[in-house]
């Protein structure tokens, strides 16, 4: 079924028998509403999931709505924290093995705190990160709830970006 892919997310995926199916981009993608649209989705279905950088060697990843950004505030007073930062592109690399535009909270190298923003919850199926640029993970939200195990839900987003 999935053999002609093989990245840790689909490994995980399948070991944990989470039902999902792939979507290969025909072409590469220039903005979140061509995803979207070649995916047959609305924007708010795309979930990016976002690393940060806690402290020494602290990350965190936040999955929210593709055209929504995070609130800094809500994300600094949830953690209970002021300072915390994007992680670089080489820090994403390291801590999830994945490029930046295909990470994933499944088959990372080590376990990392995940947050789930609730706007997510209102989608009865999301995409996400395949660690593969260009393919994607195409599954129902309560498989993605599953597949996460632990998770914490919170309202993490501020408004929708400007298109």
């Amino acid at each position: 079924m999935h053999a002609q892919t093989d990245t840790p997310v689909i490994r995980y995926l399948i070991q944990e028998n989470i039902p999902f199916r792939l979507f290969r981009h025909p072409r590469p993608i220039h903005s979140l509403e061509q995803a979207a649209a070649e995916r047959g989705q609305n924007p708010d279905q795309v979930v990016r999931s976002i690393v940060f950088r806690t402290g020494a060697n602290q990350f965190i990843m936040v999955l929210i709505p593709g055209p929504r950004q995070v609130s800094w505030p809500a994300l600094r007073q949830y953690l209970g924290q002021s300072r915390l930062t994007m992680a670089s592109e080489e820090e994403v690399l390291a801590v999830t093995r994945y490029k930046t535009g295909a990470v994933s909270p499944f088959g990372l190298p080590a376990p990392m705190r995940v947050l789930v923003d609730d706007s997510i919850m209102k989608q009865s199926e999301i995409s996400i990160g395949s660690g593969e640029r260009g393919l994607t993970v195409i599954m129902k939200t309560e498989d993605l709830l599953r597949a996460l195990g632990q998770y914490e839900l919170g309202q993490f987003v501020g408004e929708k970006t400007p298109g």
